[in-house]
């Protein structure tokens, strides 16, 4: 009797180390606090070195982003979250970007750029705070899984909104590369006729292991306990799809840039993806010496170029 009482006291204590352990991973991977709109600092660049060259223009970006007229929009998650977005437009009948910012990102931070551009290549944009960022709702990122769902239904909202003849184009930049990718993957109206993916994942799986590594810990029982979070306490799973898979079943015209300097997602993650494209029409696209989401700061002239080609005259504003 005393040794099952000293098993039943093991498997106890064991369970709650695993408890505590998968705890502990998914404040650290996913979880997002409530946010108090008084604290927001949308004007910040991300943090790192390798950013401060790029400091004036980044603030700049957001600085005139802020100031333009623009609309606010809410829709509603599958999941019941309230989620927001900011409506930016060139002029009526332009083609539409829909934007996606990155992991633990906001839009006015991320997007200010892409604003920039879009009204460069004459396109209106909707740049959205996706679920856990800004006024959005929601305390887990789900690295794309749910994003992409939430992708699906701001386009849907944008068919019925802005009426049948809208053209979209759905891009993203880290995370919101990955989240666009995965959303390409399903049925979408043909009013969608393309998708700009910067600096994306191929897979959750694989950039948390490579997080994994980089901090230096073993990498396939960490993996265990931070797919384990995502279950237990985000309630989702984390191999649920993927960019890659999805990349696999997409028909539409892709776009990739990456930065061949990139230390936080790998250049290799786009070669991926661009690899399982199965679309007639792809092209990937790396800037040397950039890095994680500068492509476009480092060289906007050949950015700029390069979308416009892509596109043609379909992707701008036609008088």
């Amino acid at each position: 009797m005393e040794f099952l009482w000293i098993g039943l006291g093991v498997l106890a204590f064991l369970t709650a180390v695993f408890f505590l352990i998968t705890y502990v991973c998914y404040r650290m991977a996913f979880y997002v606090p409530d946010r108090d709109p008084e604290t927001f600092d949308a004007g910040s660049i991300p943090e790192g070195k390798i950013y401060e060259p790029y400091r004036e223009a980044i603030e700049r970006w957001t600085a005139e982003t802020k100031a333009m007229k623009h609309e606010v929009f809410t829709i509603e998650s599958f999941d019941g979250l309230t989620l927001y977005g900011k409506f930016y437009e060139y002029k009526p009948g332009a083609p539409i970007e829909l934007m996606f910012h990155g992991y633990r990102g906001n839009a006015q931070r991320d997007l200010s750029g892409g604003v920039q551009r879009c009204f460069r290549l004459g396109r209106s944009t909707l740049i959205v705070d996706q679920r856990c960022s800004e006024r959005s709702g929601g305390n887990t990122i789900t690295f794309g899984v749910h994003e992409s769902k939430d992708c699906l239904r701001w386009v849907d909202f944008m068919v019925k909104h802005f009426g049948p003849d809208v053209k979209i184009i759905l891009t993203g930049i880290s995370m919101g590369a990955s989240t666009v990718l995965m959303a390409a993957g399903h049925p979408l109206p043909q009013n969608v006729i393309g998708v700009l993916a910067d600096c994306g994942f191929n897979s959750a799986k694989d950039i948390i292991k490579k997080v994994i590594k980089d901090m230096k810990l073993p990498v396939e029982p960490a993996y265990f306990f931070v797919k384990a979070a995502a279950r237990i306490y985000g309630h989702f799973d984390l191999e649920e799809t993927s960019a890659e898979e999805a990349m696999k079943k997409c028909t539409l015209p892709v776009i990739f840039f990456h930065g061949d300097d990139d230390r936080f997602v790998p250049h290799e993650m786009s070669v991926i993806n661009y690899n399982a494209c199965t679309s007639q029409k792809k092209r990937l696209v790396t800037v040397p010496g950039a890095g994680h989401g500068l492509s476009f700061p480092i060289d906007v002239e050949s950015y700029l170029k390069e979308v416009r080609a892509f596109f043609g005259p379909e992707g701008s504003y036609q008088e």
